[in-house]
Protein backbone atom coordinates (compact mmCIF):
# COMPACT_ATOMS: atom_id res chain seq x y z
CA UNK A 1 0.00 0.00 0.00
CA UNK A 2 1.41 3.45 -1.04
CA UNK A 3 1.34 6.28 0.77
CA UNK A 4 -1.92 8.32 0.92
CA UNK A 5 -3.85 10.17 3.19
CA UNK A 6 -3.33 7.87 5.43
CA UNK A 7 0.57 6.81 6.58
CA UNK A 8 0.64 2.52 5.91
CA UNK A 9 1.19 2.21 10.04
CA UNK A 10 -1.53 4.43 11.29
CA UNK A 11 -4.44 2.27 8.59
CA UNK A 12 -3.31 -0.32 9.73
CA UNK A 13 -3.38 0.48 13.21
CA UNK A 14 -6.98 1.78 13.11
CA UNK A 15 -7.71 -1.68 10.96
CA UNK A 16 -6.57 -3.67 14.05
CA UNK A 17 -8.41 -1.57 16.38
CA UNK A 18 -11.32 -1.91 14.18
CA UNK A 19 -10.72 -5.42 14.59
CA UNK A 20 -10.27 -5.74 18.64
CA UNK A 21 -13.36 -3.99 18.82
CA UNK A 22 -15.45 -6.34 16.78
CA UNK A 23 -13.35 -9.18 18.80
CA UNK A 24 -14.86 -7.64 21.89
CA UNK A 25 -18.11 -7.40 20.87
CA UNK A 26 -18.01 -11.18 19.31
CA UNK A 27 -16.40 -12.91 22.40
CA UNK A 28 -18.85 -11.04 24.73
CA UNK A 29 -21.64 -12.89 22.82
CA UNK A 30 -19.86 -16.08 22.12
CA UNK A 31 -18.50 -16.47 25.83
CA UNK A 32 -22.00 -17.09 27.71
CA UNK A 33 -21.97 -21.03 29.16
CA UNK A 34 -18.99 -21.71 28.01
CA UNK A 35 -15.73 -22.39 30.07
CA UNK A 36 -13.04 -19.53 29.20
CA UNK A 37 -10.36 -21.94 28.50
CA UNK A 38 -11.97 -23.94 25.99
CA UNK A 39 -13.72 -20.61 24.15
CA UNK A 40 -9.91 -19.37 24.25
CA UNK A 41 -9.17 -22.88 22.74
CA UNK A 42 -11.73 -22.17 19.85
CA UNK A 43 -10.31 -18.61 18.97
CA UNK A 44 -7.31 -19.77 18.88
CA UNK A 45 -7.79 -23.19 16.74
CA UNK A 46 -9.93 -20.52 14.07
CA UNK A 47 -6.31 -17.87 14.36
CA UNK A 48 -4.04 -20.79 13.79
CA UNK A 49 -6.28 -21.89 10.95
CA UNK A 50 -6.58 -18.21 9.36
CA UNK A 51 -2.99 -17.69 9.35
CA UNK A 52 -2.23 -21.31 7.87
CA UNK A 53 -4.51 -20.47 5.08
CA UNK A 54 -2.76 -16.65 4.74
CA UNK A 55 0.48 -18.05 4.76
CA UNK A 56 -0.18 -21.13 2.07
CA UNK A 57 -1.81 -18.33 0.13
CA UNK A 58 0.96 -15.98 0.03
CA UNK A 59 3.58 -18.19 -1.60
CA UNK A 60 6.08 -16.93 1.50
CA UNK A 61 6.89 -20.82 2.74
CA UNK A 62 7.60 -22.14 5.86
CA UNK A 63 11.54 -21.50 6.26
CA UNK A 64 11.86 -22.55 10.47
CA UNK A 65 15.08 -23.70 10.63
CA UNK A 66 16.27 -20.19 9.09
CA UNK A 67 15.18 -18.72 12.09
CA UNK A 68 17.46 -17.22 14.41
CA UNK A 69 17.13 -18.73 18.62
CA UNK A 70 16.54 -15.21 19.56
CA UNK A 71 13.69 -14.89 16.82
CA UNK A 72 12.01 -18.55 18.53
CA UNK A 73 12.43 -16.93 22.14
CA UNK A 74 10.80 -13.76 21.76
CA UNK A 75 7.98 -15.17 19.31
CA UNK A 76 7.41 -18.01 21.63
CA UNK A 77 7.45 -15.49 25.12
CA UNK A 78 5.13 -13.30 22.96
CA UNK A 79 2.86 -16.43 22.02
CA UNK A 80 2.78 -17.15 25.77
CA UNK A 81 1.53 -13.85 26.77
CA UNK A 82 -0.91 -13.38 23.93
CA UNK A 83 -2.26 -16.89 25.52
CA UNK A 84 -2.57 -15.40 28.77
CA UNK A 85 -4.29 -12.25 27.40
CA UNK A 86 -6.73 -13.83 25.84
CA UNK A 87 -7.28 -16.18 28.74
CA UNK A 88 -7.94 -13.14 31.11
CA UNK A 89 -10.02 -11.10 28.39
CA UNK A 90 -12.28 -13.80 28.25
CA UNK A 91 -12.64 -14.12 31.56
CA UNK A 92 -12.99 -10.09 32.31
CA UNK A 93 -15.98 -10.40 29.26
CA UNK A 94 -17.67 -13.15 31.63
CA UNK A 95 -18.06 -11.23 34.54
CA UNK A 96 -18.27 -7.46 32.70
CA UNK A 97 -19.78 -5.66 30.66
CA UNK A 98 -17.80 -5.30 27.13
CA UNK A 99 -17.92 -1.46 27.13
CA UNK A 100 -15.81 -1.27 30.09
CA UNK A 101 -13.78 -4.49 29.86
CA UNK A 102 -12.72 -3.53 26.54
CA UNK A 103 -11.35 0.00 27.51
CA UNK A 104 -9.41 -1.36 30.29
CA UNK A 105 -7.93 -4.05 28.49
CA UNK A 106 -6.32 -0.76 26.53
CA UNK A 107 -4.41 0.10 29.47
CA UNK A 108 -1.98 -2.30 27.31
CA UNK A 109 -1.26 1.16 25.15
CA UNK A 110 -0.40 2.48 28.64
CA UNK A 111 2.08 -0.39 29.21
CA UNK A 112 3.68 -0.54 25.81
CA UNK A 113 4.62 3.17 26.30
CA UNK A 114 6.00 2.80 29.87
CA UNK A 115 8.05 -0.59 28.50
CA UNK A 116 9.02 1.18 25.55
CA UNK A 117 10.76 3.68 27.39
CA UNK A 118 12.35 1.88 30.24
CA UNK A 119 13.00 -1.52 28.11
CA UNK A 120 13.53 -0.51 24.53
CA UNK A 121 15.12 3.11 25.34
CA UNK A 122 12.28 4.58 23.20
CA UNK A 123 11.45 8.59 23.95
CA UNK A 124 8.04 10.11 23.88
CA UNK A 125 7.67 13.38 24.13
CA UNK A 126 5.88 15.87 26.27
CA UNK A 127 2.85 15.68 24.02
CA UNK A 128 3.02 11.68 23.92
CA UNK A 129 2.99 11.31 27.34
CA UNK A 130 0.56 13.63 27.59
CA UNK A 131 -1.50 11.31 25.63
CA UNK A 132 -0.76 8.28 27.42
CA UNK A 133 -1.94 9.72 30.40
CA UNK A 134 -5.25 10.55 28.85
CA UNK A 135 -5.61 6.63 28.00
CA UNK A 136 -4.69 5.73 31.68
CA UNK A 137 -7.45 8.20 32.98
CA UNK A 138 -9.93 7.05 30.24
CA UNK A 139 -9.37 3.45 30.71
CA UNK A 140 -9.96 4.61 34.71
CA UNK A 141 -13.12 6.55 34.11
CA UNK A 142 -14.49 3.79 32.01
CA UNK A 143 -13.98 1.43 34.81
CA UNK A 144 -16.30 3.42 37.24
CA UNK A 145 -19.96 2.39 37.57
Amino acid sequence: MTEGPLPVWLFWALLSASFAAATAILTKLGVEGVHPDVATLIRTVVVLLMLAILVGASGVGLSLSSLSGRTWLFLTLSGLATGASWLCYIRALQHGPAAQVAPVDKLSVVFVALFGVTLLGERLSAANWLGVGLIAAGAALVALK
